[in-house]
C-alpha cells in the first residue's frame, strides 16, 4: 500500500500539478487507510486486497468522530487512488466507485454586509509600509474574491494597476485574469510606493523581514484588524472571498461570470451563494410586500 500511495503521490505533483495543501491531505488520508488495512488485512496486503466492504467499513468506523465533510474527502481520496490504479493497470476495478458519498450537511458561506466589510478594509489607517501593506491586502481580498494562497503567491508584474488586473495562478495550476477595483487599486499603488517600485518578480506582499509573506500571516492580519472592530464576529480570509461572491450575486452578477472570478471548476461550488441570495430577497420581499407583512 505504501509503495502504490508513494507513487501515487508522485503523480499527482508531476502530471496533475495540484497545490501542497492538497497533496498533504490526499497523502494524509491514505495513509491513515493504509494503517487500517494492514490492522484488518495484515501488513502485507495491497490495494488489490481492498474491496468495497472493507471501504466502508472504515468509513462507519470515521463516523464517530469526524463530520462527514471530512469523511467525502476522504472517499475522494480513496476513488482518485483505486482510478489512478485500474488506469495504471494494476488493479482491474475501481472498489471505491461502489461506496456512495456521506451527504453534507449543508452550511450558507458567512459573509459581512456592506458596512461590515467597508469598516474592516478601512481599518488600516497608519501611514506606516506594513499598514500600507495591510490595506493592500484587505482591499485585495475584498476586491479580487482570489483565494489567500493565490493572494501571497503573486510577484509585483502580475499586479496590472494600469489594466487593473490581476493574474492568478489557481487551483491545479490554472491561470485566470480578474479585475480589480479602484479603491483595491489605490491601496496597491501606496503600498508599492513606499517599496519604491519594486522589480516585476519581486514577490507582491513581504513580511517585516523582506521575505515572501504567508497564508498564515495573512490570517493573523485579519484577526488583528477584526480584534478593532466588536460589531463583527470573529472571521477568516477566506470570508473575504465569500463576502465578494455574495455582493457580486445580490448585484446581478452573473453566477456564471461569479464562477469564473473566482476560479471553479464547477458550477455547482459557485450554486451555493444563490441560496445566500436567496434568503436575502426573502428577508427583502418580507418587508416590503404589504400581503407579505405580518
Amino acid at each position: 500500500m505504501k509503495e502504490a500511495i508513494a507513487r501515487f503521490a508522485g503523480y499527482l505533483a508531476t502530471e496533475r500539478n495540484v497545490s501542497t495543501h492538497t497533496l498533504d491531505a490526499y497523502a494524509s488520508d491514505l495513509a491513515q487507510f493504509a494503517e487500517f488495512v494492514h490492522r484488518e488485512r495484515g501488513v502485507e496486503a495491497g490495494p488489490a486486497a481492498v474491496d468495497h466492504l472493507l471501504i466502508r467499513r472504515w468509513l462507519a468506523l470515521l463516523h464517530k468522530d469526524h463530520q462527514k465533510s471530512s469523511i467525502g474527502r476522504k472517499l475522494a481520496a480513496l476513488r482518485a487512488f483505486f482510478r489512478y490504479l485500474v488506469r495504471e493497470g494494476r488493479l482491474a476495478k475501481n472498489p471505491a466507485e461502489l461506496v456512495s458519498t456521506p451527504k453534507k450537511e449543508k452550511r450558507l458561506p458567512f459573509h459581512l454586509n456592506i458596512d461590515e466589510v467597508t469598516s474592516l478594509v478601512e481599518s488600516p489607517r497608519e501611514s506606516g509600509i506594513l499598514a500600507l501593506r495591510d490595506r493592500a491586502i484587505l482591499e485585495t481580498l475584498y476586491s479580487c474574491g482570489i483565494r489567500v494562497s493565490e493572494l501571497t503567491g503573486l510577484n509585483v508584474g502580475e499586479v496590472d494597476l494600469e489594466s487593473c488586473l490581476v493574474r492568478v495562478l489557481g487551483k491545479g495550476g490554472k491561470e485566470r485574469v480578474v479585475p480589480i477595483g479602484r479603491h483595491a487599486r489605490q491601496a496597491i499603488g501606496n503600498y508599492l510606493m513606499a517599496r519604491n517600485t519594486p522589480p516585476h518578480d519581486a514577490p507582491f506582499l513581504l513580511n517585516a523581514r523582506g521575505g515572501r509573506l504567508t497564508s498564515r500571516s495573512v490570517a493573523r492580519t485579519v484577526d488583528k484588524y477584526i480584534l478593532q472592530l466588536a460589531t463583527i464576529k470573529k472571521i477568516s480570509p477566506h470570508t473575504l472571498r465569500h463576502t465578494f461572491a455574495t455582493h457580486m450575486l445580490e448585484a446581478g452578477a452573473d453566477l456564471r461570470a461569479i464562477q469564473e472570478l473566482l476560479g471553479h471548476a464547477s458550477l455547482s461550488t459557485t450554486q451555493k451563494y444563490t441560496h445566500v441570495s436567496i434568503d436575502r430577497l426573502m428577508e427583502v420581499y418580507d418587508k416590503a410586500h404589504p400581503k407579505a407583512r405580518k
